[in-house]
């Protein structure tokens, strides 16, 4: 069974759960930026929670089946359409031979996550079939015309509807401050906490970049690179403030003022340009 690839959207991406364990060899995990909106895409269509699905940025997408498929659409909330008609967000939806299934920009949210009962079936690399944008690893956006491979399908569990975990209002991550907090001013880590910071359109998945008032430094020396990972709130020179995503650099030189804490990375996947961000200080223990 194959799906073709009529319009590709602003950015579609084969994910799943990534590449654990490999940081030594300077590849971060990367996979789905929302790891929970790909589990409920598969656990809709009674797929693995880790089989790969695709991960469409602002809409845009169109998809034709060559045979009968069931999808599923999370994550971001926009229109869905099946040959123009639409159809419904989060549960198993048919998809007949030569039908045609649209996603639309989001109203809410950022990134869709489009699965298909049997998964996206390309060559693994490292063991995973994960597009890691930062490394050049897995297969390349989609473009169109290409045509996707499905796996055998799956029983569809009777489950009720997902609910949309997009928010338009502002988002609030919990983070554990440091480890390198003493690099900075006194008072940079009350201005990282108390400010209201606004995601910027530079933003990718290797980072969500902020902007907001600066974070004064209080040492001006370079920091030797050191290990980071999915969440670190590194500060550059010009005192803003980015927060790792999914295909992170394994190492990097600005110092790392805080950590958003790993349940609370996911939320940063749906954080579109222009929405506010506020960081809360968890108790350390």
């Amino acid at each position: 069974m194959t799906l073709v690839v009529d319009l590709p959207g602003l950015l579609t991406l084969l994910q799943d759960q990534g590449r654990p364990g490999l940081g030594h060899l300077g590849v971060s995990r990367s996979g789905a930026f929302d790891r929970t909106a790909l589990r409920q895409a598969n656990l809709i269509l009674g797929n693995q929670p880790g089989a790969a699905a695709l991960e469409a940025l602002g809409g845009g997408l169109a998809l034709r089946a060559e045979a009968p498929v069931i999808v599923s659409v999370t994550g971001a909330v926009g229109a869905i359409t099946i040959d123009g008609a639409p159809a419904a967000y989060g549960r198993a939806v048919p998809l007949g031979r030569g039908q045609r299934l649209g996603i639309g920009s989001p109203n809410t949210g950022l990134r869709a996550y489009i699965g298909v009962s049997g998964g996206f079936q390309v060559p693994p690399e490292l063991g995973s079939r994960s597009t890691d944008t930062l490394a050049g690893l897995g297969p390349a956006p989609l473009a169109a015309g290409d045509r996707l491979d499905v796996g055998v399908r799956q029983p569809t569990p009777d489950l009720e509807d997902v609910p949309p975990l997009g928010r338009s209002a502002e988002l609030t991550l919990a983070v554990a401050i440091g480890p390198r907090d003493d690099w900075f001013a006194a008072g940079a880590v009350d201005l990282l906490l108390e400010s209201a910071w606004q995601v910027t359109p530079a933003s990718n998945r290797v980072g969500v970049r902020l902007a907001g008032p600066p974070l004064e430094r209080s040492r001006s020396e370079e920091l030797p690179s050191e290990p980071c990972m999915r969440g670190s709130i590194q500060v550059s020179a010009d005192g803003q403030p980015v927060v790792f995503g999914p295909d992170h650099p394994v190492t990097g030189g600005y110092p790392v003022i805080a950590v958003v804490l790993d349940r609370h990375t996911d939320r940063l996947a749906q954080a579109a340009p222009g929405q506010i961000l506020r960081f809360r200080r968890v108790p350390q223990r």
